[in-house]
């Protein structure tokens, strides 16, 4: 709002300070410290409602050392990340933007879903909340409009390689009006870099890239719930899922950065997207609510994000790492939240398949999600959420690295 305000007075006006709002680097500081300010003032208040509300923590006893002082640790507080994201986003990004505007839905969608799975838990006294299939099924209604979106709007578009080259023979200036619809992604660690969607579909025979939708937005879907659900599990102990979706969305800004910047995608040879800088302002308020909810989420947690949170933060990073086109680098950059799934998947395998062979269950890990595993080892979980993020912020040079290793 604050940008078309003063894209006005500027015009009109010729309002001192004005311009500023029309450079992105300005208006992503000043989101990330609005975020921070929200998140941190904002955040005790809403901490505060929360208890006098007797908005807690059900904690189911799984033998886990501090467990019990966790009971009645108020709980919902990704209301504290939805609100100081959402405020300087409406403030300081340019509201027409598709990418925003799909963002905006993302958090709201992932928001309500988490929020009526929190609801039950807490006010219908039912610990396991929201069932499982209304859950995905929100999960795949979100990833069916973001599909949607990404392969049918208009204004989701990019810029040929071979055809926005800066060289003597393209100028900035003489690339900037070709756009093309596609559905092409990058690659890491390849030279020929790129992956069309459309053309694994080549071989059903002529035409049958017209449908290439039918495949796209089952990918999106998967990617969308996949994400989420691996944010969900790896919120288990104090300060590890806000910390290490910090190092994530701040990465994935970079990636937005470049990928919205003609001169530095011609450079990094990634494809340029249009319209795609504006994702930084988005992620700076992003990255600066994560970090302020983190000032009490950090061990010993003053409150806990709930599914209000974890679903939010997981939809967020798998659409913006889709509208940059590094979907394939999100098993790398993510590897913490892959890594918590993985482990629940194969203890749950292995499990039932040893059940039906011997007759009784038996597991691979001491408990899932991994970060449990560790807790049942006797580490302290200070030490494995410090762990954890030194290993998330390792993923994620590896994956900045990509853009020139090939």
């Amino acid at each position: 709002m604050l940008y078309y305000l003063f894209e006005y007075l500027e015009k009109q006006y010729q309002f001192p300070g004005a311009t500023l709002f029309q450079f992105l680097s300005f208006r992503a500081a000043m989101s990330v410290l609005l975020s921070l300010v929200l998140a941190t003032v904002y955040g005790k208040r809403i901490i505060l409602l929360l208890r006098r509300k007797q908005i807690g923590e059900t904690v189911r006893d799984l033998g886990l050392e501090g467990q019990e002082q966790k009971a009645g640790t108020p709980t919902m507080g990704g209301l504290i990340i939805i609100m100081s994201t959402l405020v300087p986003v409406l403030l300081f990004t340019k509201l027409d933007n598709v990418y925003i505007l799909l963002l905006i839905v993302t958090t709201l969608w992932m928001g309500a879903i988490g929020f009526i799975d929190d609801y039950i838990k807490i006010f219908k006294k039912n610990k396991q909340g929201l069932k499982g299939r209304f859950k995905v099924m929100g999960q795949v209604m979100l990833g069916l409009m973001v599909g949607a979106t990404l392969y049918f709007h208009p204004e989701v578009t990019m810029k040929d390689n071979d055809s926005s080259r800066i060289t003597e023979r393209f100028t900035v200036e003489q690339v900037e009006g070709k756009e093309i619809k596609s559905i092409k992604t990058n690659v890491p660690f390849f030279k020929d870099n790129e992956l069309d969607y459309s053309e694994l579909l080549g071989w059903m025979g002529e035409g049958a890239t017209d449908y290439a939708w039918l495949l796209f937005i089952p990918i999106v879907i998967f990617i969308v719930t996949a994400v989420s659900n691996g944010a969900n599990l790896t919120d288990g102990i104090d300060g590890l899922a806000a910390g290490t979706s910090a190092i994530i969305v701040l990465t994935l800004g970079i990636f937005a950065w470049v990928s919205g910047n003609i001169i530095f995608s011609d450079y990094l040879d990634i494809f340029f997207i249009p319209r795609a800088g504006e994702l930084v302002v988005f992620i700076a308020a992003f990255v600066g609510a994560l970090v302020g909810f983190l000032w009490y989420n950090a061990f010993p947690a003053q409150v806990f994000m709930g599914d209000t949170g974890s679903l939010t933060i997981g939809g967020v990073i798998a659409v913006i790492a889709l509208i940059v086109r590094k979907e394939l680098l999100i098993p790398l950059l993510c590897g913490i939240f892959f890594a918590e799934s993985l482990s629940v998947m194969i203890q749950v395998s292995y499990f039932k398949y040893t059940k039906r062979k011997f007759g009784e269950g038996r597991r691979i890990f001491l408990m899932s999600p991994l970060h449990h595993h560790y807790q049942k080892k006797g580490y302290h979980e200070s030490k494995i959420v410090t762990r954890f993020w030194i290993i998330g912020i390792l993923l994620a040079i590896v994956t900045i690295v990509t853009l020139k290793v090939r």
